[in-house]
């Protein structure tokens, strides 16, 4: 029998605990392939063992099947495992010293019998730095998960627990971690917010697929069909594709529309004709090696050229290139992006209000992002709204959240309700229940931001609550020392681009 959501966290956490025991001085950046690998392989073996029974039942519409036929499984839309690479037979090897090559053998001979899975699988698994014998050991770790958990329901376990490690791996590797991981709580306000119930789902900088992930979650949440929603990403890290690619995988979502290029989303577009119904992204923060040089008179361009130092408004415009009319889009971008003002950034941003796009900007606590202390923001923008013309909803949720650790911040499931649900009261207009508040949320008329120069930054319209009964000012000043902190940072960061530009100077 299935166990409920707190025993599958027990689980998962003595897994984590006994696979991070196991790992012994390998870096958590490459044993995270190791862990995953085994993860995943445990997961087609099971589908396709769940399949090859009913083959060899051989009822039904299975009579007079083949169990050892290919095209049976190609059918069903299940991977076909060879004898070599099934997961009794690594097991009944875990013990052998050879078991590291006969788990590269057995990645290998899965890729040539499933095309859509070539390139994707690690072959890490012969390495000198990995001791046979704890490659067994997490062998019968992950075989033994299954026993405690049971046998019903064992593919959504094994999704969960590929997404729980993958989350705990990306703390582990801190700074290097959130290049390919968003965090759970931030992707959930992306989409809870977005509702990407049908349609074409778009992130042209997708990282491992968590937001695919989340989608395809939200959907089967409001009782809605996965496959009423197709999506499309690019990433141009081959390994963090890979990982996507196996995410997506195990969770059973059509990544055939996820490529790779080491050339990335602005030089080499994977999808040039795509119109989607969402776009939903977490692009690196104020990127200034992005090809903005060779992109002066690229066609996306439509409100003005960003500069070639920082990628953040290139980015927003290709988000919109790429948005079908009704479209929506969700997306991350440093602080400073609401405020700047150089290089015609302000200009951009004035078009993009006049032109009614901006639908909501939700200003980010502190420490939310395992890669970067620089404060970030929520953008949403919206391509011919039917609803709140003329106004742009602002929330600061700089006070919500709360430590897991002692650098990473999540919000909870309250604090989420709260940001996504007045975004939901505020778009039914009048039949809603929304209300400004200070401190926290205003909607503004186009005139109040022309006002304020076009500057986007939430605490200008929010204002500051009439009282805070539960002032606690120790709380108050950490969090005004980490933003501050914050800050500095982005200021040295800013500092170096100036100096680096200001090096690229020829003077006559």
């Amino acid at each position: 029998m299935a166990k409920s959501g707190k025993n599958q966290e027990t689980i998962e956490t003595a897994m984590w605990a006994a696979a991070d025991k196991l790992r012994k001085n390998i870096d958590a950046a490459e044993y995270k392939h190791v862990v995953l690998g085994l993860i995943f392989l445990k997961y087609i073996s099971d589908a396709f063992d769940e399949l090859y029974a009913k083959l060899v039942a051989g009822e039904g519409d299975y009579a007079g099947a083949d169990p050892e036929d290919v095209d049976e499984y190609k059918a069903e839309n299940v991977f076909f495992v060879p004898p070599s690479a099934r997961w009794k037979f690594l097991r009944s090897h875990a013990k052998q010293p050879t078991i590291g090559k006969t788990v590269d053998d057995a990645m290998d001979a899965i890729e040539r019998e499933n095309p859509s899975l070539r390139g994707v699988l690690p072959k890490v698994f012969a390495r000198g730095n990995l001791d046979p014998t704890n490659l067994g050991g997490l062998i019968d770790l992950i075989s033994n998960a299954e026993s405690q958990h049971g046998k019903e329901g064992s593919a959504d376990f094994l999704g969960q627990t590929f997404e729980y490690f993958l989350g705990h791996f990306a703390l582990a590797e801190g700074k290097k971690g959130g290049q390919f991981y968003t965090p759970e709580s931030v992707v959930r306000v992306l989409v809870e917010m977005l509702e990407p119930y049908k349609g074409r789902v778009f992130d042209p900088c997708c990282g491992s697929g968590g937001l695919f992930v989340q989608s395809e979650k939200f959907v089967k949440a409001h009782q809605g069909k996965v496959n009423d929603i197709s999506i499309y990403g690019q990433e141009s890290n081959q390994t963090t594709w890979r990982l996507a690619k196996m995410n997506l995988a195990i969770r059973g979502i059509d990544s055939s529309q996820v490529k790779w290029n080491n050339e990335g989303s602005f030089l080499n577009n994977a999808h040039p004709d795509l119109k989607a119904d969402f776009v939903i992204a977490n692009p690196p923060f104020n990127d200034s090696d992005w090809g903005g040089d060779l992109l002066r008179d690229d066609a996306r361009w439509k409100l003005g050229t960003p500069p070639a130092g920082n990628a953040n408004y290139g980015w927003i415009q290709h988000f919109l290139y790429h948005l079908a009319p009704g479209g929506k889009a969700g997306f991350v971008l440093s602080k400073g992006a609401l405020t700047t003002k150089s290089s015609g950034e302000g200009e951009i941003r004035k078009a993009l209000v006049e032109a009614g796009l901006v639908d909501c900007i939700v200003n980010l606590p502190a420490k939310l992002f395992l890669n970067t202390q620089i404060p970030a923001s929520l953008w949403f923008l919206s391509r011919g709204k039917t609803y709140r013309q003329g106004e742009i909803l602002f929330i600061d949720a700089r006070n919500l959240g709360h430590l897991v650790n002692r650098r990473t911040l999540e919000f909870s499931d309250g604090d989420i309700e709260q940001i996504t649900g007045t975004y939901r009261e505020w778009q039914k207009g009048d039949a809603g229940q929304y209300e400004d508040v200070k401190g926290f949320c205003n909607s503004a008329t186009l005139d109040r931001v022309r006002e304020l120069d076009h500057v986007l930054t939430p605490g200008r319209y929010v204002g500051l609550a009439d009282e805070e009964v539960d002032f606690d000012f120790a709380e108050r000043f950490a969090s005004l020392k980490a933003e501050f902190e914050a800050q500095l940072e982005e200021e040295a960061q800013l500092n170096t681009r100036i100096a680096e530009n200001l090096a690229k100077v020829q003077l006559p």
